[in-house]
Formats: structure tokens, C-alpha cells, sequence
């Protein structure tokens, strides 16, 4: 490779240290232990400097000064990184939102979020920047969003939360497919792994280009008639991913590592059923997608999910899921058939 190929490695560890910002959301409650989790976010801290040329090109945004403010402060004054904190505990994608604003000061090209949890690994930000810059140069692509995919969603978290995913990521695909016919707009996935059916959209490791992280960091929030909580802090993955692809964004899929289970997660915190839900009911809304498309879509997808072999507990939680969205849509509600597939496998 010549010095001049505009996606070679060495162009890529150059545009990581130089180019790119690292923004982490960090919520670290008030009156809980926070020893695992401080240690996993000083470890990916430190991760992090070692990839970026200045170290307040890493920014630490807290979610609410009494869930991480006083602590991304200290770590701000040892290690020179930004700090940013939140008025208040809105969720994930708020406390993003203050980040990517802070960063956008600097005249940074990229900018990546990678979650605090330890399992996102920064010195594979090179890669993902690689493949960015490959689809600026194969596909003509002024506007990026490259997702760190991992090889499997049950190892790190665990078969429930897994296949929980996948129903929402099979979802999220019909509706980007539908809003782009819709829209006479064609969905480009050429940059997309072909290794599975679907993107890893809601993977926590994610690299912007700056227009593509304004659009969808910095422009006034679109509830879509839906709660803060399904917006700020369920849906957050899900509508990083349909702003940037509304705003024009080339989608591309680059493998990451995981651990081989989560060394820490907040999901057992929050109230599953309810949490899946909002994962699909506003990219739904957001995109237009007509009430008897959400019906087909589940019916679609939820037989062929392993979950539905665990039964009845799979099956419940499945249809809890669906029935709470089939009352935002305004759908009877699902019964047992909702499980119903083709006879023979």
C-alpha cells in the first residue's frame, strides 16, 4: 500500500489520535456501591488516552450531578479529559447529547461513544475508523455512522437479553426498509456486515462523522408522542441510528470484541418488558410505519426467536412485549397465537 491509500492503517491511527473525540456517558447512582464500575470506567479511560493525541479529546458526560458529576470531575482533574454533567437524570441519550455539544467546540471530524461498562474496546476504534474512511472513499459517503458489532448478543449478555435484542434489531430493519420505500429513497446496507440478517444496531459502540453526529445529537429531540424515559433512555441506541440514517448517514458494520459475559449492565435495573418495548415503538413512530406493519412484523419475527422455546416464561415476556406495544399502536391484543409459526422446522 502506497502512503497516499486514503483508508490504510497508518491513515487511520492518524485520524483516530488527531480527528476523532471519544464522548462516555457515565451513571453512576446516588447511594449505590460504585467500586466495579469506577474501576471499569478508569480502566476505560485510560483505554481511551492511549488512542487520542490530546487527552480532552476524551469527554466524560454524567447523567445528573448525583449520578456521576463529582466522579467524572476527579477523573477530569487527574487525566486533563472533559468532563461534562447533566442537569438532571433524563437517560443515556441526554447525557450523549451534552457530551457530543461539548465536543463539537473542538474541530473534530469524528466522534465516537463507547459505554462505561468496560466492555467497549477503544484501541479497536482504529478499525472502526478504517472502515469509515473506506466508505467515504468506495461510496461516495460524506455522512458515516460505523457500528461495532459484536460476534454474538447472547455470550456478553445472556440468552434472554440477547434474543430480546435481536427482536428489537429485526424490528428497527423493517422499519428503516419501510420508510425507505416510503420515502423512494433506497436503504444502502452495502457497507453492513454479511455475516447475519441484520445490523447490530443497538451495540453501544458507535463512530459519527461530525455532520452525522450533529444530526443526531444536536438537533431538538423528536419524542414522537412517546415518554422522555422511551426516548432519552430505552430507545437511545435506536434513534442514534434513525437520525443519522435520516440525516443521510452511510450505515456500516465493523466486528468488535465483547467479554465473554458483561462485567457490569444496567439492565436488570430497569423494567424489561416496558424497556423492549420503546426500543421499537419510536423508530415506529418516527419513520410512519402504519399500525398492521408493526402486527406482521411481530408476527413475523417472534416464532422464529429461541426465546419462544422456553416455555411458558419465554413466551410471556415475548407477549408482555408486544402487548404493550400493541396498545401504543391501538391493536387488539395478542394471544397465545402470536407464537404461531410454520409447522415443521
Amino acid at each position: 500500500m502506497s502512503d497516499g491509500f486514503e483508508y490504510s492503517a497508518r491513515e487511520a491511527r492518524r485520524v483516530t489520535r488527531k480527528e476523532t473525540g471519544i464522548v462516555i456517558p457515565v451513571y453512576l447512582p446516588a447511594g449505590n456501591e460504585h467500586e466495579l464500575q469506577l474501576e471499569l470506567l478508569l480502566d476505560n479511560v485510560e483505554s481511551c488516552l492511549g488512542v487520542v493525541e490530546d487527552p480532552s479529546q476524551v469527554c466524560l458526560t454524567a447523567d445528573g450531578p448525583d449520578c456521576g458529576g463529582p466522579e467524572v470531575e476527579d477523573l477530569s482533574r487527574r487525566f486533563g479529559v472533559t468532563a461534562t454533567v447533566g442537569d438532571c437524570n433524563r437517560g443515556k441519550l441526554s447525557a450523549l447529547r451534552c457530551g457530543v455539544e461539548r465536543m463539537t467546540e473542538s474541530p473534530l471530524s469524528w466522534l465516537a461513544v463507547i459505554d462505561a461498562d468496560g466492555d467497549h474496546f477503544a484501541n479497536e476504534l482504529i478499525n472502526l475508523t478504517r472502515a469509515a474512511l473506506a466508505a467515504h472513499a468506495r461510496f461516495a459517503a460524506d455522512q458515516v455512522l460505523v457500528i461495532g458489532r459484536r460476534a454474538s448478543r447472547h455470550r456478553p449478555m445472556g440468552m434472554l437479553r440477547g434474543e430480546l435484542e435481536e427482536l428489537a434489531d429485526r424490528i428497527l430493519l423493517d422499519a428503516l426498509n419501510y420508510a425507505a420505500a416510503v420515502s423512494g429513497k433506497p436503504l444502502p446496507l452495502q457497507g453492513t456486515t454479511s455475516l447475519e440478517e441484520f445490523p447490530d444496531f443497538h451495540s453501544g459502540f458507535k463512530l459519527f462523522s461530525r455532520s452525522a453526529a450533529e444530526a443526531v445529537f444536536l438537533r431538538e429531540p423528536d419524542l414522537c408522542d412517546v415518554s422522555e424515559d422511551a426516548y432519552f433512555r430505552h430507545g437511545c441506541e435506536a434513534v442514534m441510528t434513525v437520525e443519522a440514517v435520516l440525516a443521510g448517514a452511510q450505515l456500516v458494520s465493523v466486528q468488535r470484541s465483547t467479554f465473554n459475559e458483561q462485567p457490569v449492565s444496567t439492565f436488570g435495573q430497569l423494567q424489561r418488558e416496558r424497556l423492549v418495548a420503546d426500543k421499537m415503538i419510536w423508530p415506529c413512530r418516527r419513520l410512519g410505519v402504519p399500525p398492521c406493519f408493526v402486527e406482521q412484523w411481530l408476527r413475523n419475527h417472534v416464532p422464529r426467536l429461541l426465546l419462544t422455546t422456553l416455555a411458558p416464561q419465554g413466551k410471556q415476556e415475548l407477549l408482555t412485549i408486544c402487548n404493550l406495544m400493541a396498545e401504543a399502536y391501538q391493536l387488539p391484543p395478542f394471544t397465545q397465537d402470536l407464537m404461531d409459526g410454520p409447522l415443521f422446522v
